[in-house]
């Protein structure tokens, strides 16, 4: 996958496959939104208030709910479920052990995984399928205080990537 910082020194447009996050996005009860690679917001995400597990609803512009993200309590590891219309979409995990770096599995229902691995803190890391990179997370791309970019590759669903880095930062920068 060619990294959008390759493409950035080279001269070469941003492609819409690129979103751009605020880092410590969010406390349960905030919304926040995700603007693409041209600085345009493409989607919204509400932290819902008053609820006894992290949930956060992933919407588009006019305000259709595409995801519903949710922790899952009670659980050895922790985890949080991504569902679509009531549906399960993907479980997103923590590993169990991490020796060097922290790691994530993000299990599809539809039978696959991501593995997410990397500089998680610090959000540089990539999602990998079968050995290949799929999507990958950086600070470095922007100038911009407490921004990282997702770069997600043509072919993946760019949502349900998003949605998994959402879990993903809110299970790792515990802010309630």
């Amino acid at each position: 996958m060619g990294l959008l910082r390759d493409r950035l020194e080279g001269g070469g447009d941003v492609p819409a496959s690129v979103y751009q996050m605020r880092e410590h996005m969010l406390s349960i009860g905030d919304d926040f939104w995700i603007e693409n690679g041209a600085g345009e917001r493409v989607f919204k995400v509400d932290g819902k208030a008053l609820r006894l597990r992290k949930t956060l609803k992933f919407e588009d512009l006019d305000g259709h709910e595409l995801l519903h993200i949710q922790e899952r309590k009670l659980r050895v590891r922790d985890t949080m479920a991504i569902e679509r219309d009531g549906e399960a979409v993907a479980t997103v995990r923590k590993a169990l052990i991490s020796p060097l770096r922290e790691r994530f599995k993000v299990e599809l229902a539809a039978g696959s995984e991501y593995d997410v691995h990397g500089n998680i803190v610090d959000h540089e890391y990539s999602f990998q399928r079968d050995g290949r990179e799929v999507a990958s997370v950086s600070k470095r791309w922007f100038r911009l205080r407490d921004t990282y970019g997702v770069e997600v590759v043509p072919g993946e669903d760019d949502v349900l990537v998003l949605a998994a880095t959402v879990a993903i930062d809110q299970m790792t920068h515990d802010r309630d």
